[in-house]
């Protein structure tokens, strides 16, 4: 019971995040868009779970990407991508965590700092895929990506 109420709670976590990234037109001046470019899912039931994802959304999740810590994934709306994997260490615990595209991700990073954010993963490259970082905030485990 307690795994389904997990995964349950993931679930929402990532419908609710996903709706935020739904493109809501253009931004204005005192409007600024914080698009998601991936959603990571971390799970000890990866297969489970992308099969509920893609009953639900009618979609196809891929084969083990390696340097996404053999996440399987699928598009979201809006040009993003999410991600399913299993912990890689004993000491991970599932998570949904949203990885927010940013323009400047060493600035992101000195913004974040200010703001109290501890770092889990400072800036790290990843061939052909860009940039990303982890910090928490709050209790809460955020994502920043750059291109």
């Amino acid at each position: 019971m307690q795994h389904s109420s997990r995964l349950l709670a993931l679930l929402l976590v990532t419908a609710s995040l996903c709706a935020c990234a739904t493109n809501r037109g253009p931004a204005t001046d005192s409007q600024h868009l914080m698009p998601i470019h991936y959603l990571e899912i971390v799970t000890p039931d990866v297969e489970a779970t992308c099969a509920s994802l893609a009953q639900q959304h009618h979609v196809e999740f891929g084969v083990p990407v390696a340097e996404l810590g053999n996440a399987r994934t699928a598009a979201l709306t809006g040009g993003g991508t999410i991600g399913v994997r299993a912990p890689m260490h004993d000491a991970e615990t599932p998570v949904v965590r949203p990885y927010v595209l940013v323009d400047d991700i060493d600035a992101a990073v000195v913004a974040a700092q200010a703001s109290g954010a501890e770092f889990a993963m400072l800036p790290t490259e990843i061939p052909g895929r860009g940039r990303f970082a982890i910090y928490f905030l709050g209790g809460i485990q955020h994502g920043l990506w750059q291109l």
